[in-house]
């Protein structure tokens, strides 16, 4: 069904129905509201709602190895910068490789990347954490980025990435592969960022 953005009302709207983007979900059209607007996709939809500053800004999260490759640091740091055009709330571990470079991405695009870190402390961040939240809980902290989060992106990572992937599946979280990340049953993998983002977009806006 198709999406349209109704610029003069600055409402999301398909089939007679409104999206309501502080509860993302949708609701009857009133019938004294008149509307038009152009054709959209998930991630412009998106794009609108985070001009608009309306969108609730749920968790999305980025895990991965602290050991990541050159390509894996690339592709986390895109998709902090993505994440963040399109007013998405990025929770990570906080710490280093994959985290510390997704947060550098989202904060260079005025995103405020939360860090869920293991330490006890909140100077154990990353530079870019802009909100560091200290658990003292060890790896036992993977459960609640996994809890947390509406979706999981893991690019890359090892045995603590793929405690968080099996731990998304449980929760009934989306739980997305990039770039050499473990293998869990029902996680989906995708070739590039932009595929990432529309699916969780697409979970966002409950279609």
């Amino acid at each position: 069904m198709t999406l349209r953005w109704d610029k003069k009302n600055n409402l999301l709207h398909r089939g007679g129905k409104v999206f309501n983007p502080s509860r993302l979900e949708w609701s009857s059209t009133p019938q004294t509201t008149k509307l038009s607007g152009s054709e959209v996709t998930p991630l412009e939809a998106l794009r609108h709602l985070a001009k608009e500053k309306s969108l609730r800004r749920v968790p999305v999260g980025v895990i991965g190895t602290r050991t990541a490759t050159k390509k894996q640091l690339e592709v986390a740091r895109q998709l902090g910068a993505a994440m963040a055009d399109h007013g998405m709330q990025l929770i990570c571990g906080g710490k280093g490789g994959v985290m510390e470079a997704a947060c550098e991405g989202h904060a260079a695009h005025g995103g405020l990347p939360v860090g869920i870190l293991p330490d006890g402390e909140w100077d154990a961040a990353n530079p870019f954490c802009a909100i560091p939240i200290a658990t003292g809980l060890g790896v036992a902290r993977n459960a609640v980025i996994a809890r947390a989060s509406v979706a999981l992106i893991a690019v890359g990572g090892g045995m603590g990435t793929l405690s968080e992937m099996a731990m998304g599946m449980q929760f009934k979280r989306l739980v997305l592969r990039l770039d050499g990340a473990p293998e869990v049953e029902g996680a989906v993998s995708l070739g590039s960022v932009e595929e990432a983002l529309d699916r969780v977009a697409r979970r966002l806006l409950s279609l």
